[in-house]
């Protein structure tokens, strides 16, 4: 069992420190955001001072080299078109600190329990809240459902995928083992994922996970345009790119997610305010959600051409349920408002919640803290099945035939 707390980490706060201090006093960003409002930053630094910033974020040959190996980083595996997929694994992460089993099949899905030997006619795509990350195999929510409806759900899930891998990753295996019915997870954070083609720039360095390049999205809002970006190494030979400064800097240079990431750090060791989050970051997110529109588009193109239907389910950290609860904040309206006026089949979650924790006389952090593993975890195995028993009036609505649990 590998034991993850005790590996050593620099994570992404320590990393934006570090940026901050390798710009130095005279590195101005011009923010047009003071002229424009929501136009994208751009960076006045030096090529030496972005380079001083990426080189604390390179990785070693040896430490490529055993991951591709699949001796070190045991949360996932090199994937060429999609950055990475999970591996089998053992993590002391689950409630009170239980120990996860995460087991993935033949097709890299996670493994079934629930009716799994039967056709499955059900397959979901997402991020880590649909991987269910911090709990075992048969506590996700899709086993929940599994068990309830009397057929199995399939889980293609992959932690840390933006909405923009998680698209790729359903046309691949659509084609593999294509399912009539889809459910596609958005969780809040991924809009933002959709932008930057390195993940290190938004979750640091640590030893868990190498955080890989990934396909990504370049959005142009003045022209209403998006450009798809492959997998900046979608090559073994290319991986060993990071391990190069200067490479590196060829590669990533212009990442707008890292445009904005080195801005925001200026900006913070000037005594500026900044947002909290990346979902707090209006410019972030304007952008994140416009191309998540491109890309349900996309999926929605895809499914009518495939004769499939599609449910999205909209999820959300602790802390964003918590602050929609107490302020009425919600900053993905614009999503909210794109599937409705689609008359797409959506679940949100953030409103389940809140209509949850109205029934509940403690505070919104106590009605949530039933369902997550700590304030700033994944949901837990009785989170889960609330996930599965929000989504399964409107998924039942849409199956035909209903599933054996509804037939009568």
């Amino acid at each position: 069992m590998l034991d993850v707390g005790h590996y050593e980490r620099i994570d992404r706060r320590t990393v934006l420190i570090r940026g901050a201090a390798a710009l130095s006093a005279s590195c101005v960003f011009r923010d047009v955001r003071a002229a424009g409002g929501d136009s994208e930053p751009e960076p006045g630094a030096t090529e030496q001072q972005i380079r001083d910033y990426l080189r604390p974020l390179l990785l070693t040959r040896e430490d490529v080299d055993r991951w591709l190996k699949q001796q070190a980083f045991p949360f996932c595996k090199y994937d060429a078109e999609l950055g990475y997929l999970h591996i089998d694994r053992d993590f002391p992460e689950g409630l009170d600190g239980a120990v996860c089993h995460y087991r993935y099949d033949t097709l890299d899905a996670r493994r079934m329990f629930a009716h799994a030997s039967e056709p499955c006619r059900i397959n979901t795509y997402g991020d880590s809240y649909t991987s269910c990350e911090q709990v075992s195999d048969g506590e996700t929510w899709q086993e929940s459902l599994a068990a309830h409806l009397g057929e199995p759900v399939r889980n293609y899930g992959i932690g840390a995928y933006s909405v923009y891998q998680a698209y790729l990753r359903m046309l691949r295996e659509e084609k593999r083992a294509p399912a009539r019915y889809i459910i596609f997870n958005v969780f809040h954070d991924d809009h933002v994922r959709n932008l930057h083609g390195w993940q290190r720039f938004k979750f640091g360095v640590n030893r868990k996970s190498p955080s890989p390049t990934v396909p990504h999205l370049k959005v142009d809002l003045d022209k209403g345009r998006i450009t798809e970006c492959p997998n900046p190494c979608p090559t073994i030979e290319s991986v060993h790119d990071l391990c190069d400064l200067e490479r590196v800097h060829s590669l990533f240079r212009d990442d707008f997610y890292l445009r904005n990431l080195l801005m925001r750090a200026v900006r913070k060791a000037n005594g500026e305010p900044v947002p909290d989050t990346d979902y707090d970051d209006k410019v972030l997110l304007k952008h994140g959600i416009f191309g998540c529109k491109w890309i349900l588009d996309r999926v929605n193109e895809f499914a009518k051409k495939k004769g499939k239907l599609v449910i999205y389910v909209l999820s959300y950290s602790a802390r964003a349920i918590a602050q929609f609860i107490k302020e009425g904040r919600r900053l993905d309206q614009a999503l909210v408002d794109y599937l409705r006026e689609a008359k797409l089949p959506y679940v949100d979650l953030l409103q389940a919640h809140a209509a949850d924790a109205a029934r509940f006389k403690g505070t919104p952090e106590e009605a949530l803290s039933r369902y997550f593993v700590g304030a700033r975890g994944h949901y837990n195995s009785l989170g889960n099945h609330f996930c599965a028993f929000a989504m399964k009036d409107a998924l039942v609505r849409l199956l035909d035939p209903k599933p054996p649990a509804y037939r009568r």
